[in-house]
């Protein structure tokens, strides 16, 4: 139930218009992928230009995935009312204003607040991009090609992030890396309009606001009484009230779900077993994964001595092996199952967090590094698209768009709160040994704890999918 006006990309030279708009899209979710790792490299420099502690560093992170996954639900069902091209428009332009926000930032708290910003722009223009991007390509065949390309983008954006990144920090500024949004904002806003129409959708439905502001503060809330706690330490009144009101914000949102007529994400859905318990593997696999990528490049440049540019170079193997893995994923499923080809790939996946606990200042990177990522990265690869299609199994064209905007949101929620419990616990491990070894010694051994715990929340995962979700061969 969707009407379209009359598109210009399906006239004459509709193929050629179409392509200008696969382009535009495409660009800007590298755009929006490449700020999701563009700061990873950053770190240590933003802590030391800006003053940032360890603790508070991980809200230049957080910020973003916070914003992103706890407003991407919200402006879905937005798009669809109020026009997906105005909702993208929109998104695109805060997001170009929140990157010169960032890029002009003095204080700490400046940057972390451009880095909201930036996150509610990037949840206003990626879920319209994508059904833009369904619109203009309504055939099975041409549709899974330019969502392939546009996926492919977001996967090079994530990647290449990194070494564009380290590229600018060392040998211009950090404040670069925000900056460089500003042309291909403004290059989308003022072409998008002349090759695309509004479209919208005929069902006109209640927006639920309370159920997108409960679910966007509860994760931040909690977020914020964890990292607080890394500084302040455990029992400190401020982290316990904001910790304990998460809680009371999560079970609101459970409660206003279940009375309104137009819930931001029904609880039936999240109530079929398969979807149920990839969601959660899911929640596991991205705390551990986001405060890995975290901790990682903070140790390679602090303890490891890298320079930016060398440490993003460092890292691009991971996508090597990604890539590996994912085209493994396919093989595994069709050859093991899939229940026995997702343990298999989180158990490898956990292996390689192990493997770089044994990480400290003495390592070269081929014999200690270099392993560890290509472990880490094979098993990653296997496990997110094995992963993704469990979530969404079940689904029909009337909830597809809710499943995968739930596991998005899961992904980014989780990845937060994970970041922030992971490097709670490092930034504590490391006050209370710091006393007692030298500094270098008590970071690895701090990056080390937190590391293992990441580890351990993956084995969690492998073992509820060993145990809870039913193998697709077996099922009627």
């Amino acid at each position: 139930m969707t009407s379209i006006s009359t598109m210009r990309s399906a006239s004459p030279g509709g193929v050629a218009r179409r392509r200008a708009v696969l382009i535009m899209l495409c660009l800007v979710q590298f755009m929006l992928n490449l700020d999701d790792n563009v700061v990873s490299v950053a770190l240590p420099t933003l802590r030391d230009d800006l003053g940032f502690g360890t603790a508070g560093l991980a809200w230049v992170v957080n910020g973003y995935i916070l914003a992103f996954g706890g407003f991407l639900l919200l402006f879905g069902r937005v798009a669809d009312l109020l026009g997906r091209r105005r909702i993208f428009l929109s998104g695109v332009a805060l997001f170009g204003v929140a990157s010169v926000l960032c890029g002009l930032a003095r204080e700490p708290w400046q940057l972390v607040a451009g880095r909201f910003i930036q996150g509610t722009g990037a949840a206003m223009a990626s879920p319209a991009a994508l059904a833009l991007l369904t619109l203009l390509y309504p055939g099975a065949r041409e549709r899974a090609k330019a969502i392939g390309v546009w996926g492919a983008t977001a996967a090079v954006g994530a990647t290449s992030g990194l070494v564009i990144s380290g590229a600018l920090t060392e040998f211009a500024s950090w404040r670069w890396i925000f900056l460089i949004n500003v042309p291909v904002v403004v290059v989308v806003s003022v072409l998008l309009p002349h090759v695309v129409a509004e479209s919208s959708s005929d069902r006109r439905t209640r927006i639920d606001l309370p159920g997108a502001v409960l679910i966007t503060g509860a994760p931040v809330l909690l977020v914020y009484g964890l990292l607080r706690a890394a500084e302040t330490g455990w029992g400190e009144i401020g982290s316990t009230v904001a910790m304990l009101a998460a809680a009371l914000l999560a079970a609101a949102f459970v409660a206003v779900q279940k009375r309104t007529d137009e819930p931001l994400v029904p609880l039936s859905f999240l109530a079929f077993r398969p979807r149920a318990v990839a969601n959660a593997a899911m929640l596991l696999f991205s705390a551990a994964f986001y405060a890995m990528a975290f901790l990682l490049m903070l140790h390679i440049q602090t303890v490891l001595g890298y320079e930016p540019f060398t440490a993003g170079l460092a890292y691009l193997p991971f996508g090597a092996g990604i890539l590996a893995g994912m085209w493994l994923s396919s093989r595994a499923v069709n050859l093991l199952g899939a229940r026995a080809a997702l343990v298999t790939g989180l158990l490898i996946s956990a292996a390689g967090l192990l493997l770089m606990t044994g990480i400290d200042g003495h390592d070269a990177y081929a014999p200690g590094v270099l392993p560890a990522l290509l472990v880490t990265s094979l098993g990653c690869g296997m496990v997110m698209p094995a992963l993704t299609v469990a979530a969404l199994t079940g689904t029909t064209g009337d909830n597809a768009g809710i499943g995968s905007a739930v596991l998005t949101s899961v992904q980014q929620l989780g990845g937060a709160v994970g970041l922030a419990v992971l490097v709670t616990l490092a930034t504590r491990r490391d006050d209370e040994l710091g006393d007692s070894i030298h500094h270098q010694q008590a970071a690895s051994q701090a990056f080390s704890y937190a590391l293992t715990i990441a580890a351990a929340l993956v084995i969690l995962a492998a073992i509820l999918i060993a145990t809870m979700l039913r193998d697709r061969r077996s099922a009627p």
